[in-house]
């Protein structure tokens, strides 16, 4: 398998011509693309990401004369504090005001199925100026106008050229969404081969994809240039972190960060009648990029109304020990700090004695940003942007080695199952087959640590989704669960505010000494030290 490469670096230009003609301009089209964003503001207090600053580049772009287009590769409707009230028309009208000033072409991702029914997906789409694309799937919402306002087949003209754009998305099997209202296509390359064939036959200048399924699937499609050669790239969404891959006679594919965090510029310059050179370059969106003073007005409105409806929302409730990462690059790829407080309260929610073990799994945990100094209510309202009722069980040691196994398949970045942890340590060779690569899993005993019993039963609290089976975790059903209850957003606030009550801040750092998730490095490595 040719190896995928993901970056994680500052801003650099990576360049791939698909003709071997001199890259004489005779068109000039620029991409700008951006995948899983929640929030109508920027993150980290402001410093980073944003649409506000998305819209910056787009201006500054046409102004070097250049035809601009803005791509989204999915999941925007939900989670988020916002959309519990506005069921993603706040995210729709920041898309719409981009769409204005560019044209916009999106595919749904799986959160924009998270409703049970279609009436919130209805309106956003009433709602839509920009373009909603899907080659692998189609809607039957009830409403047949909605139902055809998703795009086959799309196509647009830049100049003299015609542009086509596939677009294809996640499966409720591979970790989307399930629903009577949408009917999905699960052989993504399939359809992806077909509509690209389709676009090909209609004489197309250049072929782009725009998705939101794993990388693996995108770099599976990309292969398709060599039968298709006017397939220049695909740009998806899913991964909330970085990723890149080009290798030969493939298309380059794409995805950005979460929250326009960091996003891609992609130029195409037409050479000839057929020829092609692509310029990409990921832009990481800092300070040193301004607002737009439109969107600024936009954001400020759903601001205000936010506040209308949480009055509370910048309260103070308590203090943070110390600085906790909770954006999604870390939380999503290691233990922290504010996980392990999350989780801790987990093992407290069903009353004494507390459960043995927890966890969670960190895409539930959606804020995306730094915990520090004061803690406010909204920190709270952000991080979990989905309910969170818990359940109770009992499991076998063996059985939960197998459940936890699930936690650590694929690879070590950015994976939404990853679980934050409370009651137990664990010790992963990553080098191991999946499902077998936990080394060593110890609970805590009066002499310190210990490795899990194999037939001792111990109590569990998780998440009613994992109990569910929800990101591939199998908790057995042959044993007393209790009913969904104790929603855990209400313990975190309730714990804070007992400890601000009795003057102590909340969240450990954590260290070699007291980790609770350790990957090898070298086999040979011990699993812990104490």
């Amino acid at each position: 398998m040719k190896k995928i490469t993901v970056l994680f670096a500052t801003v650099v230009w990576l360049v791939s011509a698909c003709a071997t003609a001199p890259a004489t301009q005779s068109s000039g089209l620029t991409f700008f693309h951006l995948n899983d964003v929640y929030r109508v503001d920027a993150v980290e207090d402001g410093t980073a990401g944003g649409l506000s600053r998305v819209l910056t580049l787009v201006r500054e772009a046409q102004a070097q004369g250049r035809d601009v287009r803005i791509l989204h590769g999915g999941d925007f409707l939900y989670p988020s504090l916002e959309s519990q009230l506005w069921d993603g028309l706040q995210m729709v009208d920041a898309m719409n005001l981009l769409n204005a000033v560019a044209p916009l072409y999106a595919v749904a991702g799986n959160h924009e199925f998270d409703r049970s029914g279609p009436e919130q997906l209805v309106a956003a789409l009433h709602a839509s100026d920009f373009e909603w694309l899907g080659d692998n799937y189609s809607l039957r919402t009830g409403d047949a106008a909605a139902d055809a306002m998703l795009r086959t087949g799309f196509v647009f003209q830049s100049g003299d050229k015609t542009v086509g754009v596939f677009s294809v998305t996640l499966h409720g099997d591979d970790g989307g969404n399930n629903r009577d209202y949408v009917d999905i296509d699960r052989d993504y390359q399939g359809a992806a081969e077909r509509a690209i064939a389709a676009l090909d036959a209609r004489g197309v200048d250049l072929i782009i994809g725009v998705t939101h399924i794993h990388m693996w699937e995108d770099v599976a499609i990309a292969k398709l240039q060599a039968d298709f050669p006017q397939l220049a790239f695909i740009v998806g969404g899913h991964e909330h972190e970085l990723q890149y891959s080009k290798v030969a006679d493939s298309a380059i594919v794409m995805k950005g960060a979460s929250n326009a965090r960091v996003i891609w510029r992609i130029d195409v310059d037409f050479t000839g009648s057929q020829a092609y050179v692509v310029n990409e370059q990921r832009i990481v969106l800092d300070e040193s990029i301004a607002f737009d003073a439109d969107y600024e007005v936009l954001a400020n409105k759903w601001r205000s109304l936010l506040l209308k409806k949480y009055p509370l929302l910048e309260a103070r409730v308590g203090t943070a020990g110390h600085r906790m990462d909770a954006r999604e690059e870390t939380i999503r790829s290691r233990e922290t700090s504010w996980g392990n407080f999350v989780t801790d309260q987990m093992r407290k929610a069903f009353g004494d004695p507390p459960a043995n073990l927890a966890f969670i799994n960190s895409g539930t945990l959606r804020i995306d940003d730094f915990i520090e100094d004061d803690i406010r209510f909204e920190d709270i309202g952000r991080t979990f942007g989905f309910s969170s009722f818990l359940r109770y069980t009992t499991v076998t040691g063996t059985e939960f080695k197998r459940i936890m196994e699930a936690g650590y398949r694929g690879g070590p970045a950015a994976q939404g199952y990853f679980p934050q942890v409370s009651g137990f340590r664990v010790c992963i060779d990553r080098s191991r087959k999946e499902f077998d690569r936990i080394v060593s899993l110890q609970v805590p005993s009066n002499h310190g640590w210990q490795e899990i019993e194999a037939d001792r039963e111990y109590l569990l609290v998780v998440p009613d989704f994992l109990y569910d089976g929800g990101d591939g975790y199998e908790v057995p059903k042959d044993r007393f669960a209790s009913r969904p209850g104790s929603e855990l957003k209400y313990l975190v606030l309730d714990e804070i505010l007992r400890a601000h009550g009795s003057g102590a801040s909340v969240g450990e750092p954590v260290t070699r000494e007291n980790r609770r998730f350790h990957q090898l490095l070298e086999s040979k490595e011990p699993c812990f030290s104490n």
